[in-house]
């Protein structure tokens, strides 16, 4: 467990949790960010603004850590590219299926005791764990034992 890291994810923890609740209160909307970006390709969606705010906030989050503390995307992807583009098209797929995504489920929706988010969550987490040990494991892509 050489990336084991509990501050930075406690501190990244409690601000997805603090940004979440801010969107809930401020615009009633949910952080789901299927549902965010979903909703801003449809052509009926009346609140643009929001959406497109949210989604370049993430963006310029991002590009803020990344120049301004590198090292945290040091890790990087060990996975053959066609792997990370598969995988990338199931959780699409998985997203679309569940309506939802973590964000919205596994963050929103549970803390609303929600039984379907509480279900979806599940299923993401243990699907994304077979996922890994299938990866690693039988298939030998990106760091397994």
């Amino acid at each position: 467990m050489h990336n084991f890291t509990p501050v930075p994810a406690l501190l990244g923890g409690i601000l997805i949790g603090l940004s979440a609740s801010l969107l809930l209160f401020s615009h009633g909307k949910i952080a789901g960010i299927s549902g965010i970006l979903g909703g801003l390709l449809s052509p009926q969606t009346s609140d643009r603004s929001y959406r497109l705010w949210f989604l370049a906030g993430l963006l310029v989050a991002g590009i803020g850590l990344r120049v301004l503390y590198p090292a945290a995307f040091a890790v990087g992807s060990v996975a053959p590219l066609g792997a990370v583009v598969a995988a990338g098209l199931l959780v699409g797929f998985g997203t679309r299926l569940g309506n939802g995504c973590t964000s919205g489920h596994g963050v929103c929706g549970i803390s609303r005791f929600s039984p379907r988010s509480l279900a979806a969550t599940v299923t993401f987490m243990a699907t994304g764990a077979a996922a890994v040990f299938v990866s690693r494991h039988v298939l030998h892509l990106g760091g397994g034992q």
